[in-house]
């Protein structure tokens, strides 16, 4: 796509109202997203070990629009406040300049704290301020965002660009050990959060996360190849054939997006329709898909290495369908919608083709969560 056509896809919320209504959308939805989990694990799909490592790159997300609706929180009232962009086409999100900025900013937290006034004192003048002047102190309220920005990134634990691999010992298995490695980027590619989960099997002398030599080049690899446009399959063999004694047994890929809003996207399709027919109120326009890639492997093959030794590959197994040309890489793919009731009722009455297998999990704002196939 060249540099025009993502100019047009990428807009800027001018207008505080709008801005705080976007925040607004997303702080409901990246709430929702954890109880979505909860309930596929009381179904048997995830296991506990999964769940901590989701919610803990859920929960990071929820933080991350925290910390980015202090910082816009004054578009449009304020000369300097700067103004969010978001890609209205391919994702609904943030566009990744956004993360790279706020790790920027975390970076910095603590010395603009220090040089800050409080937050007492800021209120303290606001009310001086209010009483004495009869005005409205904008710009105190816009140095109360600020920090209260700065605060949120200085706490920590955001949703980054780049969430680097954390291993996690699982069980041994004979002279194995077994750990699951998870690690989480926001692709630069598609303005999506995306997270990895990887079961590996160590033969390796030393535990892998204690490896002062291989964890670090394990991490490297990972990251390097953490990129939407590479199927499952071509991430998997990659790892299995650089590293003689990391065994990937499962690879799992979650896309948490796009997101879909009447109000404020541009995608085009039949959500799109169905959101304009449901006509919500305000803080209901919105689905959001939440995509599952599979890899697992079937069996084992020892190929020759050097001279007289051999070493244990993979041989995954594929989705039974992609011989009808549909290349999915990966042993299966499932899609989910995550959307409130009354865009659940539009999308049941229009009946649209394609999402007939789709998973459609529907939220209310009393915590409940609802499947439909």
């Amino acid at each position: 796509m060249n540099q025009t056509n993502l100019q047009a896809d990428h807009i800027k919320l001018e207008d505080t109202r709008v801005t705080r209504r976007y925040f607004g959308k997303f702080q409901r939805i990246t709430g929702y997203l954890t109880k979505v989990a909860a309930t596929m694990e009381a179904e048997g799909k995830f296991s506990r070990r999964d769940i901590e490592a989701l919610a803990h790159y859920l929960v990071g997300l929820n933080w991350t629009f925290t910390a980015l609706a202090h910082k816009y929180h004054f578009s449009g009232r304020f000369a300097h406040a700067g103004k969010l962009t978001f890609d209205r086409v391919d994702s609904g999100f943030p566009v990744y300049q956004e993360l790279l900025e706020m790790a920027n900013d975390a970076l910095q937290a603590d010395r603009h704290l220090a040089s800050m006034p409080s937050t007492d004192d800021l209120k303290d003048q606001m009310v001086r301020v209010i009483l004495g002047e009869q005005e409205i102190p904008t710009k105190l309220q816009y140095a109360l965002s600020q920090r209260l920005y700065y605060e949120e990134l200085a706490r920590g634990d955001q949703f980054w660009a780049r969430n680097d691999p954390q291993a996690v010992w699982v069980k041994n298995k004979g002279d194995r050990r077994v750990f699951q490695v998870h690690w989480a980027v926001y692709d630069s590619q598609i303005n999506l959060p995306t997270i990895y989960l990887m079961d590996i099997e160590d033969t390796g002398r030393t535990g892998l996360p204690k490896d002062e030599r291989r964890w670090p080049e394990a991490q490297a690899h990972l990251m390097a190849q953490s990129v939407a446009g590479l199927k499952l399959l071509t991430i998997a063999k990659g790892f299995d054939e650089d590293f003689d004694d990391l065994h990937p047994t499962r690879l799992r890929r979650f896309h948490i997006g796009p997101m879909y809003s009447h109000a404020f996207t541009s995608q085009s399709g039949p959500l799109r329709d169905v959101l304009k027919a449901a006509n919500s109120p305000v803080g209901e326009d919105w689905a959001l898909v939440w995509t599952e890639e599979e890899l697992v492997s079937e069996r084992v093959e020892h190929v020759k290495s050097g001279w007289f030794g051999s070493v244990e590959r993979q041989i995954f197994a594929r989705d039974v369908f992609e011989q009808g040309g549909s290349n999915l890489g990966a042993t299966n793919m499932e899609r989910s919608l995550i959307m409130p009731e009354r865009p659940y009722q539009a999308l049941a009455e229009r009946n649209p083709p394609g999402f007939h297998d789709v998973r459609k999990f529907v939220v209310s704002d009393n915590g409940r969560v609802l499947s439909y196939r």
